[in-house]
């Protein structure tokens, strides 16, 4: 038996939005599917030198109102970031809310706009601690 990855899909409430946050950690747009009759979008978001694996969000154009409060039911999406501390600098200066930031210089969490919990690892060997990492407390879930 052969098996192999193809996606993780998640649902989004405001595409714009939802793709802006993945775009800021480095995916870009890959493929697109927009269904006229069934009233939806497909986009698949990918990492640059990862080109199987693959964020599809899904998109209803008349809303969609079975999206849970809360998306931690579904667990998260993880990605190993080359510097933990750059990648939640820059993701806090576009207004990112770090949840669990990388006290240990090796792991972060934060939400996408639709509550998908995102775990950022850092690449090889963990970061020394730093700050203002290492004081800062946990915000919210994560």
């Amino acid at each position: 038996m052969t098996i192999r990855y193809l996606h993780t899909m998640v649902r989004v409430l405001n595409l714009e939005t939802s793709m802006a946050f993945y775009a800021l950690l480095g995916l870009k747009e890959t493929r697109r599917y927009d269904d006229e009759k069934g009233r939806f979008s497909l986009i698949f978001m990918t990492p640059p030198d990862q080109p199987d694996c693959h964020v599809e969000l899904t998109y209803n154009w008349d809303g969609d109102t079975g999206l849970p409060s809360d998306g931690r039911h579904f667990g998260h999406l993880a990605f190993a970031v080359d510097n933990i501390y750059e990648t939640c600098a820059h993701l806090q200066t576009h207004g990112v809310l770090i949840n669990r930031p990388p006290r240990d210089g090796r792991m972060a969490f934060v939400r996408s706009p639709d509550n998908i919990s995102v775990e950022l690892l850092q690449a090889g060997e963990s970061l020394a601690p730093a700050e203002p990492w290492a004081s800062m407390d946990n915000t919210g879930h994560w």
